[in-house]
Parts: structure tokens; C-alpha cells; sequence
């Protein structure tokens, strides 16, 4: 679940990401009465199976609901809370129609396993190699390896959102500076599995955060919440 709103008296709009369909939207109906059919099974970031009624309207109706994985734990930790909601807020804002992407349905869940068996592991650079990799998934990875404007391989010194990646030093006009430790973090960060995000100094990390947040503004017309969390 990727988040839910009131609606009525009793009911929530819940809107999910699901395997076979990406994002949609559902009703659950009663779902705030105290005995509610659904019980805790709707709880933010769980992981459920749902029976859908399909009617009319692009909006479903949910008719059953069997939990997969509760999360208790996440929702435990403040900082948890947060980073799994700063990470399904960036999954709706970048995968916002109703197609499948399988490969980020899987980031997402293992994402969420991950702060739910460790909530520490709620570190900033943990947040920003998640979003490394939805950008992969979307096919709007940066260029890392070349300027991006030029083709040139040396004297990268500088990132343009625009341009799609690093940019050489003749470039460097159409970005900001961009530090090797910057440029190191999110070469790693792309190979590494979520759990073991590299660690970097605070510097490093926001110039990756700026790139990744210019990246998808630039190429996928989406602005990404600021990313919060310790160095770890």
C-alpha cells in the first residue's frame, strides 16, 4: 500500500502498486469501523493479497484481503515510518499509471523487508540508492561513466540533470560540481543490493541526492521529496 485517505464516515481510498497492474486506486469500505471484515489487514506498508471488484469506474472496490507480510516492526520506528513512506511516495510519483513494472514491485517490497527486519537500516544513503535504483527501473539511470554531453571520460567534475549525468570539465556550465565522492557513492550504490548501500560523508551524499532529484524533474517531469535519515 502505497498510502490511504479517508473517505466518508468509514471507508478509505487506498492507493496501491501491485504486480500485475502498477498503481491503482480501491475503495475499502468500513475499513474504519472498530469491527471492520478487513481488521489490521489494511495497515500502511503491509504487503497483501487483495480480491478486487472491478466496476464501472477506474477506482476498485476491495472484497477480501489475506496480509503477506505485516511490517510491525517498521511501523514501530519513526524513522522507518518515514523512510517507507518517502519511499512509496517516490514509486507513486514516479510509476503513476496502471502498467506492471515488475522489477520495481520487488524493489519496493524488498525495500520495505529491509527496514522492517532492521528499521536502522533507515539511513540516508540507503534512501537514496533506493531511488537510484526506481530511477533504473524507469530507464532514466544517469550516465556515470561519460560526460554526458561530450562523450569525454576524464575531468568529470561537475552533474546537469539536463544533460542526464556527469559532465567534464568544458561542460561543467550546464551543472553543478559534483565531487568523486559523490560520483563514487552512486556508481556503488547501482551495483550494490539495497542492503548494503555504500557509506559517504553528508557532502557526497546530498550532491547525490541533488543529482537524482534534477534527473527526475528533468527527464520524468516528477519532483521527489527531500530525503531524510542519518549517514549510517
Amino acid at each position: 500500500m502505497l498510502r490511504s485517505l479517508r473517505y466518508g464516515e468509514a471507508d478509505r481510498i487506498l492507493h496501491l502498486y501491485t504486480l500485475d497492474r502498477g498503481r491503482v486506486s480501491a475503495m475499502a469500505k468500513g475499513v474504519r469501523r472498530a469491527r471492520s471484515r478487513f481488521g489490521g489487514r489494511l495497515e500502511p506498508f503491509g504487503r497483501v493479497a487483495l480480491v478486487l471488484h472491478e466496476g464501472r469506474s477506474e477506482l476498485l472496490t476491495i472484497t477480501g484481503a489475506d496480509t503477506i507480510e505485516p511490517h510491525r516492526r517498521l511501523r514501530e520506528s519513526a524513522a522507518g515510518l518515514d523512510a517507507a513512506a518517502r519511499a512509496c511516495d517516490a514509486v507513486a510519483r514516479l510509476f503513476e499509471t496502471a502498467e506492471s513494472h515488475p522489477p520495481v514491485y520487488h524493489l519496493l517490497c524488498h525495500e520495505l523487508a529491509l527496514l522492517d527486519a532492521d528499521p536502522a537500516a533507515a539511513t540516508l544513503a540507503n534512501q537514496l540508492a533506493f531511488r537510484l535504483k526506481l530511477l533504473l527501473a524507469a530507464g532514466l539511470a544517469p550516465q556515470l561513466s561519460a560526460c554526458a554531453a561530450c562523450g569525454e571520460r576524464d575531468h568529470l567534475a561537475g552533474f546537469s540533470g539536463a544533460a542526464g549525468g556527469v559532465v567534464c570539465g568544458a561542460c561543467e556550465g550546464s551543472g553543478f560540481p559534483f565531487g568523486e565522492a559523490a560520483h563514487a557513492f552512486m556508481t556503488e550504490a547501482l551495483g550494490r543490493p539495497l542492503r548494503e548501500a555504500p557509506a559517504a560523508d553528508e557532502r557526497a551524499l546530498r550532491q547525490a541526492e541533488r543529482a537524482i532529484r534534477e534527473t527526475a524533474e528533468h527527464h520524468a517531469h516528477v519532483r521527489l521529496r527531500a530525503a531524510t535519515g542519518h549517514n549510517g
